[in-house]
């Protein structure tokens, strides 16, 4: 693996990918204390006109900063998380995160990053700051 003082502009980030379960979400559900039923209650979310159950976004975001924990290690840390959330995340989905090295300074790395579903569309994106230690 290489260092974080080794990547350079437009470098991609590593890739990780996630498939929610509906465990996972309902003990992302108790865990935050947000039951509302479009994450828990199939039936509700399609009456809602969502189709299904969805993702908390807040569950993907936290998958998308895990991904950035697991890259950068013990050498930085996630000093902005900058998330606009594009598409909902459904239970079974496959889920890619990545990125792109945007720019640098002496300690800060900037990143794109993203994360897109198994039909390619784009759920999440945004902007990460990584500090160096």
């Amino acid at each position: 693996m290489k260092s974080l003082f080794n990547y350079q502009v437009s470098d991609r980030l590593p890739i990780r990918e996630w498939v929610p379960s509906n465990v996972q979400i309902r003990q992302y559900a108790e865990a935050s204390g947000d039951f509302n039923p479009i994450h828990l209650d199939d039936n509700y979310a399609r009456q809602v006109g969502l189709g299904g159950m969805i993702a908390h976004g807040m569950l993907t975001m936290a998958q998308m900063a895990a991904m950035l924990t697991e890259w950068i290690g013990k050498e930085g840390r996630i000093s902005k998380l900058d998330v606009r959330f594009v598409q909902v995340v459904r239970p079974g989905d496959k889920i890619t995160f990545g990125g792109s090295i945007k720019a640098r300074s002496e300690n800060i790395i900037e990143c794109d990053i993203e994360a897109r579903n198994d039909k390619e569309e784009i759920v999440l994106s945004g902007l990460a700051h990584i500090m160096q230690k």
